[in-house]
């Protein structure tokens, strides 16, 4: 090719790898080329840009042009320009790259592409603008690729950032001490060091920040609508029987009545918990330095208050449940509130005790104690882990506030709707109907759906709404009531994360507590010791609000609760285990409704007929035939 065959206003011959900027222009022209050791072929585009081209081209003002090129030189000792993808410093990047060889080929200098080409200089309007829609295309396939990067680069630094703020967060427990053999050895358990509780923070509760997203609000909408699928059902049953459209609560006002009763009996046990517990921490407080005996001193009181929380905390709640026959839902309340009280009065015992016996007053100072208000905000706060101080939101937010309690009030409906429509059609007896094998495989199986519906409501009513309503009326910005349980793969996860509150008072009060006075022995029988106590206290709240004993809730707690503790454990990371684990509870609360219901109906229709012992534990649906 010599220099007269090139166009008179020729800038540079480009060589291109892809075919970016010119895919359809004049004077291109592919040849194959041998590159590499073994002499491959491999096609190479040969494109001669002209000045006309660089006007319309987007690269037309770019300074390297003036390096690049030089009109005077011969083509065989121009600097070849190649033009390469677009970066982020402009549209293209245009680079010189030493002399250029120009090609040899044996076709004639007029065949520069296999498309005819218009004259140098003719560059029509439909040229132009199917040059810039070709650059826009370009471009917009390069910005979804930058696109792309971005969001990966910067979901690898929030990834960093928030491994590194686990890693923080957990390093104080985490923390190895060189040992004599030059092996690392933890830090010596101390009972001493109170900033090994828990720590509370500002965070909100996990379904708050779920519900953000659209599609896990979809769920919630879900549940919305099938409640009123349920209203609907109700109305339209009631119009077929009676004649009329009437939605009638008989069984919701029977399960929540006698509430008078049951408000002067939390006041008794509000009061006794506000007063009693605080001013006998003060006596002996104030005594424990200058006594002569300090351990006597601490026996005796302790003594005392045992005996006086186990009469107004221990025997009165019983007693005003079963003297004035109240009916579940409010003996629940009230057994309920006897719970939390105990948990809450020891815990502030405690944490303050240890303070009081290390920091002795100074002389003729009096020895300091936590403040009383305090402890009354405690008693109210959604947390059972006593701290002087927690933190707190600016203000209250009065549309969640009342939000959240329409979504109480419509999880009892809610429940209610699946007692009536779902459990009571089931077992409320008919026929003389005695205990079968085949009865009760049939009865656990109609009774999953509405257990696992009741249990999903319990969870949502009590562990998210009735939380955080008390937490947004405090100002207590710890919403960390329960963690992702759902997601877990191993039922030593979920017990840990299904309830967050009651689970730091048993790890805290329970477990760490018994490794404290067995030296860090027996990790075994301390978790089990803790697995004992929960199922005896589940097991309690359910006797006294049904008025039976009937240990389902044990045995499941107790039996294989414990053989999954130690069987699924935290090393079954498969999403199979979290399959096994959704199961589990599915057969597990089928069981517990279903015995629960027929013990109940078994109850009314066959009553006890002596005062023996086996009379009293021996449930009565296994030998009560009854009659409608």
């Amino acid at each position: 090719m010599g220099q007269s065959d090139l166009p008179h206003d020729l800038i540079c011959q480009v060589e291109e790898k892809v075919d970016l900027f010119f895919p359809s222009g004049p004077g291109a022209k592919r040849v194959k080329v041998q590159s590499g050791s073994r002499g491959k072929q491999r096609t190479r585009i040969i494109r001669t840009v002209t000045q006309t081209h660089l006007k319309t081209h987007p690269v037309a003002g770019d300074p390297q042009l003036k390096g690049c090129v030089s009109a005077d030189r011969p083509p065989t000792e121009r600097r070849g320009c190649r033009i390469v993808r677009p970066t982020s410093s402009g549209p293209s990047a245009l680079w010189c790259r030493g002399p250029f060889v120009t090609m040899t080929t044996a076709e004639p200098p007029n065949v520069l592409s296999h498309r005819k080409t218009r004259p140098s200089g003719e560059i029509t309007g439909h040229d132009h603008s199917s040059l810039q829609e070709e650059d826009l295309r370009r471009w917009q396939k390069h910005a979804q690729v930058v696109k792309g990067n971005v969001l990966k680069q910067v979901q690898d630094q929030l990834s960093d950032l928030l491994d590194k703020a686990l890693t923080d967060s957990i390093q104080p427990f985490a923390q190895l001490q060189p040992a004599a053999n030059g092996k690392p050895s933890r830090p010596p358990f101390s009972s001493h060091r109170m900033e090994d509780g828990k720590v509370f923070m500002d965070r909100p509760s996990l379904l708050d920040e779920l519900f953000e997203i659209n599609h896990i609000r979809t769920i919630y909408h879900m549940f919305i609508a099938i409640l009123l699928i349920f209203c609907l059902s109700t109305l339209a049953v009631d119009y077929l029987d009676q004649g009329r459209l009437v939605l009638e609560f008989d069984l919701l006002f029977f399960a929540f009545g006698k509430l008078g009763t049951v408000t002067w009996a939390w006041t008794v046990m509000f009061v006794y918990t506000l007063l009693v517990p605080y001013f006998t921490l003060v006596f002996w407080g104030s005594l424990y330095h200058s006594f002569p005996s300090k351990l006597g001193l601490s026996l005796c009181t302790a003594l005392v208050l045992s005996a006086v929380q186990t009469c107004v905390l221990g025997v009165f709640p019983i007693y005003a449940a079963v003297h004035y026959e109240l009916p579940p839902a409010s003996r629940f309340i009230v057994i309920l509130e006897q719970i939390r009280f105990l948990m809450k009065s020891y815990s502030f015992i405690r944490e303050t005790a240890p303070v009081i016996m290390k920091n002795a007053p100074k002389e003729g100072e009096s020895p300091r104690c936590q403040a009383f208000s305090s402890y009354l905000y405690f008693l109210f706060c959604p947390t059972l882990i006593y701290k002087e101080s927690y933190p707190r939101n600016s203000h209250i937010r009065w549309k969640y506030v009342f939000t959240t309690l329409g979504m109480i009030f419509g999880c009892l409906f809610y429940g209610y709707f699946i007692l009536v429509r779902l459990c009571v059609p089931v077992f409320r007896p008919k026929t003389n109907q005695p205990f079968s094998k085949r009865t009760m495989v049939l009865a656990v199986f109609h009774a999953i759906l509405p257990g696992t519906m009741l249990l999903l409501l319990c969870f949502f009513a009590f562990l998210h709404c009735w939380l955080n309503l008390f937490g947004e009326l405090l100002r207590f910005a710890d919403r960390m009531f329960y963690k992702d349980w759902w997601n877990s793969t191993s039922f030593a996860n979920y017990y840990r994360t299904w309830n967050v509150v009651v689970h730091d008072w048993l790890y805290y009060y329970g477990y760490r507590d018994f490794l404290l006075l067995s030296k860090r022995k027996f990790r075994t029988a301390g978790m089990l010791s803790v697995f004992i106590v929960s199922a005896v206290v589940h097991e309690y709240a359910l006797g006294v609000a049904f008025g039976f004993f009937y240990p389902v809730m044990f045995c499941l707690f107790a039996c294989f609760g414990v053989v999954f503790n130690f069987t699924m454990n935290d090393k079954r990371q498969s999403p199979v285990f979290n399959v096994i684990m959704w199961m589990c509870l599915f057969l597990g609360q089928g069981v517990q409704v279903c015995l629960y219901c027929q013990e109940w109906y078994a109850q009314i229709h066959c009553p006890q007929t002596g005062n023996s012992f086996w009379e009293l534990v021996t449930p009565r649906s296994w030998s009560c035939n009854y009659q409608s």
